[in-house]
């Protein structure tokens, strides 16, 4: 049966645990924008042989759980001696954010391609030098496309973060569990995560459907 006052006693507790899956989700979608772009980047223009082990690289990073990456890192850090305790939960925003960038690397690389050949060439005709063509012609076009698909990778992100209780990251949902295991509230704790995760999450997906909407007009 519902109990009003363990609801009310779990609120504070969920909401701390929620600073930290917010933490993790807005430092972890900047990691993966700028290290997403980067890599876009560096597949298209970097030597065969090179590119070729940053595609492996990609490939690898994508097609291992987040968990398994969380703890190898996580574990990794801890066997190293004499190194500098780092915070499980900056490791967790930076595994994050590498794990998502490899996928937001294929939006980007999607909007660069689609592009068209014209704008390139009129840059060519244009005498301007390859830096200025790509942040000043390509990358504009290039994001316009790609904004609402990084939106939804960005959402996603938010809602893999209950992963990070693999690294003892006091999360939301490891926030509700631990309430729940102290006072048997169970219900309480989980159905308050969950409203929180609907809360923070559905009108993020609102907007990023909007501007998916306002830009394609464009």
């Amino acid at each position: 049966m519902w109990n009003w006052e363990f609801a009310a006693e779990a609120l504070p507790i969920l909401l701390r645990g929620f600073v930290n899956t917010l933490i993790a989700t807005v430092v972890g979608t900047v990691i993966a924008a700028i290290l997403g772009l980067i890599l876009a980047v560096a597949i298209r223009g970097l030597p065969r042989w090179i590119n070729w082990l940053v595609r492996l690289i990609v490939a690898f990073i994508r097609n291992t759980p987040l968990v398994v990456q969380l703890l190898f890192v996580y574990y990794a850090f801890s066997d190293i001696p004499g190194l500098v305790d780092v915070p499980a939960l900056v490791i967790g925003f930076i595994v994050i954010g590498i794990h998502y960038s490899t996928y937001m690397s294929e939006s980007y690389r999607s909007g660069i391609d689609a592009v068209p050949p014209g704008q390139f060439e009129a840059a060519t005709a244009l005498s301007l030098p390859p830096v200025r063509t790509f942040t000043a012609i390509v990358l504009p076009q290039a994001l316009r496309a790609t904004i609402p698909s990084l939106g939804n990778y960005a959402v996603a992100m938010f809602k893999d973060t209950p992963f990070l209780f693999a690294i003892s990251v006091v999360e939301l949902v490891t926030a509700a569990k631990e309430f729940g295991g102290s006072t048997f509230a169970y219900t309480e704790a989980f159905t308050l995560a969950g409203i929180i995760f609907l809360a923070a999450s559905y009108p993020t997906s609102l907007l990023i459907q909007r501007l998916d909407r306002r830009l394609a007009t464009y």
